[in-house]
């Protein structure tokens, strides 16, 4: 089936289910006429068949050569044309059939494998119950602010990411791909998008609508399904290049035969649907699959360039690290004492989005700590936090910046000194205007960071960098403990986007990060990739893909779906063109006649779109570890460096 060019698709766009059940009734109608003996109106029959199908057509290809293109679809106009002008009515009939046909397979394809990703564009929340002077009122979603009440209702999707006043059964299979519903606690931070599968519960709002989590997901769902994959132009570029060849094999038909039947024979097996249908349908495919398994891919693009890496560069923090550091000690420098200041952090820290946040009021919880709402809250990037929590004016961030100029205390002196021998991190506190102490943080590398890696080194990655901005020592700690093949550390955004197009020159290369100073990085990468579970950050708007489940192991599973998605769709099209020119060959030879060629090739189209859609599923995620986890010795041993 000769099927029309992408381009040319719109005519048949709003009506092609109409177009369908037309020509199928003139077909049935014809081939009972044929049966019964009334082989005049069968032909009749099937003549009007191909002139519902051409019409539309022959518009498109109008449009096209006034804008001076020419596409594949050429092919199935001159296919039913010549089967009008020579008599061969049902072969044009069948030719009309499928080309209607493929359109209707196209369009279930397309909705088969975007499933997942419609689902999430269906279930937006659109409408919040809200508190308001004791009454609890229902109004639109984008009318929530950071610090309103809510109350989320059985069976209701959660509207905003906010913090929770009770217990809450959550049903999180939208964002994480996980099964099984989720019991959080009463503090516990949730994210927008999840479904309230227990009694309802009261949650405080740290996010706006606009800002939530799963408004940044449904950002990325409708960019995911507006592009193209530069694959399936190049599948274009294919199929242009075998348009000429396909009319040059039906001219030497003619001329050697001296039989015009012959060339339409041609015309009717030739088929460009392997290089236009299935290619896209695998590539879109593919990212349906990762779309289960939490994994927004912006693009047919993308999934194809990640099937070609072979570099992958990791941010440390967030990233390679569980990027939620916890709380080992909290040093006290006033008489405010420990506990005390670590209640008054966490209450503050329950609406920041820093990645130290959950860390520190996940240890209040720890220690059964009552924490207040904050007021008053103002975010500092880069610095800090401030705010005020039950009538005290409380701050939280970098020693310099709470110092203000003003001379540091030795205390805190120390703990600077002892966090550089150490290589922990330090949240410093000021109370009421005072410096009152430092909650003493480690980050460790995430538990299925090891195994993550080794998963990508099975799917085919040959060189894994660490890249990060922290000091030397810390950075080769964390690179050495992990077998990566480089570690560059103390580098500025700048520095990493430098670093990343050193990779570039050598190999396809994907970078993984989490931050807004890895945003520059992944912009630039071949593939940038955004650990995106805590929000729409300025990260997952500049990357190509984000991973919304906080799992390192999905990078190791985008590959090897990518991989698989991208071989089965270069094995639909080299297959189906491999049989299609063999057709071509035995019609030129007359062994199939128009009417056998038409069905041959619609049998080879067939095939090969079923074949696409064997991306949707199948293929081990978790392939067997057959080797250890260690540096790639063929490009070289460790290295720790800062490139100025």
């Amino acid at each position: 089936m000769p099927i029309v060019d992408k381009k040319a698709a719109p005519p048949l766009e709003g009506n092609s289910a109409v177009i369908l059940v037309a020509v199928l009734g003139a077909v049935i109608a014809g081939s009972v006429l044929w049966v019964t003996g009334n082989r005049s109106l069968a032909d009749i029959a099937w003549a009007l068949a191909i002139l519902v199908a051409i019409v539309p057509l022959g518009i498109s290809v109008v449009r096209d050569l006034v804008h001076r293109e020419t596409g594949v679809d050429l092919i199935a106009l001159l296919a039913m044309a010549g089967s009008l002008t020579l008599g061969q009515y049902l072969a044009g009939a069948v030719v009309g059939l499928m080309l209607s046909g493929g359109q209707a397979l196209e369009r279930f394809a397309g909705a088969r494998a975007r499933r997942e990703l419609a689902s999430l564009l269906s279930r937006a929340p659109r409408v919040v119950h809200r508190y308001e002077a004791g009454d609890l009122t229902s109004r639109d979603i984008d009318e929530v602010r950071q610090g309103d009440r809510l109350l989320v209702k059985p069976g209701e999707v959660v509207p905003v990411d906010g913090v929770i006043s009770e217990v809450a059964v959550l049903d999180e299979a939208a964002l994480t791909g996980e099964a099984m519903p989720v019991e959080h606690q009463v503090g516990d931070r949730v994210r927008s998008g999840a479904v309230n599968v227990g009694a309802p519960f009261d949650m405080r709002a740290i996010t706006t609508a606009e800002e939530s989590t799963y408004a940044g997901i449904v950002r990325l769902v409708r960019e995911a399904q507006t592009s193209k994959a530069p694959f399936v132009r190049l599948a274009d570029r294919y199929a242009l290049w075998f348009l000429p060849l396909t009319l040059v094999v039906a001219a030497a038909a003619w001329f050697t035969s001296g039989d015009p039947v012959r060339a339409l024979a041609v015309l009717v097996v030739a088929t460009p649907c392997p290089l236009i249908l299935a290619a896209p349908v695998a590539i879109v495919a593919g990212i349906s699959r990762a779309a289960h398994r939490g994994v927004i891919v912006k693009g047919g693009g993308a999934l194809e360039t990640l099937a070609r890496a072979r570099t992958l560069i990791f941010d440390k923090t967030g990233t390679l690290t569980a990027g939620t550091p916890t709380v080992s000690t909290v040093e006290a420098f006033d008489s405010i004492g420990g506990t005390e200041l670590l209640r008054l952090a966490a209450s503050l820290d329950q609406v920041s989005p820093h990645v130290f946040a959950d860390g520190i009021v996940s240890a209040a919880r720890s220690r059964h700590l009552e924490l207040e709402f904050p007021e008053n809250v103002r975010e500092h990037p880069g610095k800090g936090i401030e705010g005020s929590v039950g009538g005290h004016a409380v701050a939280l961030g970098q020693a310099r910046w709470l110092m203000a100029g003003k001379p540091m205390p030795e205390a805190a002196a120390g703990v600077r000194r002892r966090m550089e021998a150490e290589g922990s991190l330090a949240v410093f506190i000021a109370v009421d205007g005072r410096f009152a102490g430092a909650l003493i943080m480690v980050d460790p590398v995430r538990t299925e960071t090891p195994a993550a890696l080794l998963m990508l080194r099975q799917a085919g990655i040959e060189r894994i960098v660490l890249l990060s901005g922290d000091r030397k020592d810390v950075a080769s700690r964390v690179g050495e403990s992990l077998g990566v093949d480089a570690v560059f550390s103390e580098h500025s955004p700048a520095e990493k986007v430098q670093a990343v197009l050193n990779e570039r020159h050598a190999a396809v290369t994907v970078m993984v990060g989490d931050g807004v100073n890895d945003a520059p990085a992944l912009a630039v990468a071949d593939v940038g990739i955004a650990m995106g579970a805590r929000g729409a950050t300025a990260s997952s708007e500049a990357a190509d893909a984000v991973i919304v489940v906080d799992r390192l192991d999905r990078v190791a599973e985008a590959v090897l779906i990518a991989r698989r998605a991208r071989d089965i769709a270069v094995q639909s099209v080299m297959a189906g063109m491999g049989l299609s020119m063999v057709g071509m060959v035995l019609a030129t030879i007359g062994v199939l006649p128009p009417i056998a060629g038409a069905f041959f090739q619609e049998a080879i189209d067939v095939a090969v779109i079923l074949n696409a859609l064997r991306a949707l599923g199948g293929g081990s995620l978790h392939p067997g570890v057959d080797r250890p986890l260690a540096p790639n010795r063929r490009r070289g041993t460790l290295v720790a460096e800062r490139e100025g």
